[in-house]
């Protein structure tokens, strides 16, 4: 029996409501779960960026924590408003992307869909690290295997984003709210804590204050504006992925932008009021989130549970680019950008093919790492900032040339924050070029190329294809099915009783090898099919090279100048056992042929596969 494989839509059964998919699409709650991992993780580390950046004019440094946060959280306001924004003038995703796109040219879209690639990569890498070096920190004897628990992590969240977008956020609904949860319990607490309750954690650690301070001047103030704007990565990740939510989907992708932003920007703020209340100075070896949990719920359970959902929130927040770089590789894949496999959907309204693509560079970031963090982090949000720049730039455009109500305001709004970003940007690839930033520098100008060469090429076949013009009618021509054949079998005569049923007139080809052995058994399939007549001429066609796929196009290029007008079909006969493991046994000789045909011919191949 031939195996007739046609790929389409599942018809529901008789009486079932027809599935629009809304079932895999997501809520502002688990939006804000399945999105926003990124930016809510980042409260363990952007603090600290500052922190560590202002320590170095030693404590009257450490002063001035709390008004670049004011500065940093003033920013995540504007970026919120701007997002919000471009999530209503651009529903279908895309954001900085799809923003340049309509309103600043092709090739600053294409800078815009380049830098959030890479930060969307480098974020899996980032969190993934991170996260496990928070698990190796509590036990260090699982240090040498990091790079190991790293790729498991990996392979762990890309299996769940595989299932659906909607299940991954059902799955990171609870670690994101006992994160939540915690932070906020802590910060709470520390208000009404006049003193740290205990400094276990830090006690023997070595300060990292520089011992020659340095004055407090623009330049360190902007220098830690920029290493605190960490924590703004993944503000935007709502907005590219607008189209995973429920319709109406604008509405439910902004409710969860602010509710992101109004969180976020309490955390931070609430974290840095807690940094200069308690005098808190950065030590080696201990997080400044670990010893804020010390100091306001004191060394016990609460202390170790806060740990443990910031180990776990930073591992799992990689899931924030498994949600938005599919729909922008998508977006991408639509405007023949990239392949258009990306394009495709699976049943859960999953995009297969860019979560697989995303789940093997990331993991070739963490081999190339080694699963260090520290070798990462240099490269990581110069991306984010280039597309938060691109973003505001562009909304600016947007709003001057809708001119609807409050045009003004918010041109000034967008205004301020492409320049506050774009300073972010330059601050932050000129602080951290040096280590390993220029990889980036040289990185995104590399991917742009890659865009415009997919583009470029599929402009050509799109011309050879005369795609957009009005093709000639179709017309009936002369049509000669070819069927190459090696032994007289079952399969040889479905495959010629397919071949009549295609075409006008119907030849059998078998190659005839010099050697001995083969000469003898190719006479020998002459006598059977002489003695068995089938009705269909056998043409022996030899080969001096022992090439199986050589001699057929030869024999199909002739045609072209022997017979003109001929459509000709090359059926390929090929036994397809059922079991999986007994199809290793087969020899591969349908599959060399088809190879050959399609490369050197015009020929239409059709491969026909009998189980057996």
């Amino acid at each position: 029996m031939s195996a007739l494989t046609i790929e389409n839509g599942a018809t529901p059964a008789v009486g079932e409501p027809p599935d629009t998919g809304a079932r895999h699409k997501l809520t502002a709650v688990t939006g804000l779960a399945a999105l926003s991992l990124d930016a809510m993780a980042s409260v363990a580390y952007g603090p600290e960026a500052i922190v560590l950046v202002l320590a170095a004019a030693g404590g009257y440094g450490l002063g001035f924590t709390l008004p670049v946060t004011l500065a940093i959280a003033g920013l995540l306001a504007v970026l919120v408003a701007s997002y919000r924004q471009v999530i209503a003038a651009f529903p279908d995703g895309g954001g900085s992307y799809a923003v340049a796109r309509a309103h600043l040219g092709r090739r600053t879209s294409l800078v815009a869909a380049g830098s959030l690639v890479l930060d969307y990569v480098l974020n899996v890498a980032v969190a993934v690290t991170a996260g496990v070096a928070a698990l190796t920190s509590a036990f260090p004897e699982l240090y040498g295997d990091r790079l190991w628990i790293c790729l498991a992590v990996l392979v762990l969240i890309t299996g769940v984003n595989l299932r659906g977008i909607v299940d991954s956020a059902r799955a990171f609904i609870l670690p994101t709210a006992v994160f939540i949860g915690a932070i906020l319990v802590l910060i709470v607490v520390g208000l009404f804590r006049d003193a740290p309750v205990s400094t276990a954690a830090s006690d023997g650690h070595a300060s990292v204050l520089a011992d020659n301070a340095t004055t407090v001047g623009a330049l360190l103030l902007l220098r830690a504006f920029a290493s605190g704007c960490s924590a703004l990565t993944g503000v935007e990740a709502i907005a590219n992925a607008v189209p995973s939510f429920r319709a109406p989907a604008a509405r439910r992708a902004m409710r969860a932008e602010v509710a992101l932003g109004a969180l976020l920007g309490v955390m931070l703020i609430g974290l840095s009021v807690l940094i200069s209340r308690f005098g808190l100075q950065p030590v080696e070896g201990v997080t400044v989130l670990a010893q804020l949990a010390d100091a306001s719920l004191g060394h016990n359970w609460a202390f170790y549970v806060i740990q443990f959902a910031t180990m776990v929130l930073l591992a799992l927040s990689a899931n924030t680019s498994f949600g938005g770089l599919p729909v922008l590789l998508k977006l991408l894949a639509r405007d023949n950008y990239l392949p258009h496999v990306f394009g495709l959907k699976a049943d859960r309204q999953v995009h297969r093919h860019g979560v697989v693509w995303l789940a093997v560079v990331s993991a070739g970031l963490l081999v190339f790492s080694g699963g260090d963090t520290n070798t990462l982090v240099p490269l990581f949000a110069i991306g984010v900032f280039v597309g938060f720049t691109i973003a505001q730039t562009g909304m600016v455009l947007h709003w001057r040339r809708e001119r609807g109500p409050k045009w003004m305001a918010k041109s000034v709004l967008n205004g301020l924050g492409a320049v506050l970003t774009g300073v972010s940007a330059v601050v932050v690839t000129a602080t951290k070029f040096h280590d390993g930033a220029w990889l980036i520098v040289i990185a995104l100008p590399v991917l742009v190329f890659a865009f415009e060469a997919v583009h470029r090429a599929y402009g050509k076949i799109g011309e050879r294809l005369g795609v957009g013009r009005i093709p000639e009618p179709p017309h009936r021509e002369r049509s000669l099915v070819l069927v190459p054949v090696s032994s007289l079998t079952r399969v040889t005569s479905e495959a010629l009783t397919a071949a009549v049923s295609l075409g006008d007139e119907v030849r059998a080809l078998t190659v005839c090898h010099p050697d001995l052995e083969d000469q003898e058994a190719t006479e020998a399939l002459e006598r059977d099919w002489a003695l068995w007549n089938p009705g269909v001429p056998l043409v022996r066609l030899p080969s001096e090279r022992r090439s199986l796929g050589r001699p057929i196009t030869v024999y199909v290029r002739d045609l072209g100048t022997t017979e003109p007008g001929t459509r000709v079909t090359v059926l390929i006969p090929e036994a397809e056992p059922e079991r999986l493991w007994q199809r290793a046994l087969q020899n591969q000789r349908g599959a060399v042929v088809a190879h050959a045909v399609r490369r050197d011919t015009n020929a239409v191949v059709c491969r026909l596969r009998f189980r057996c």
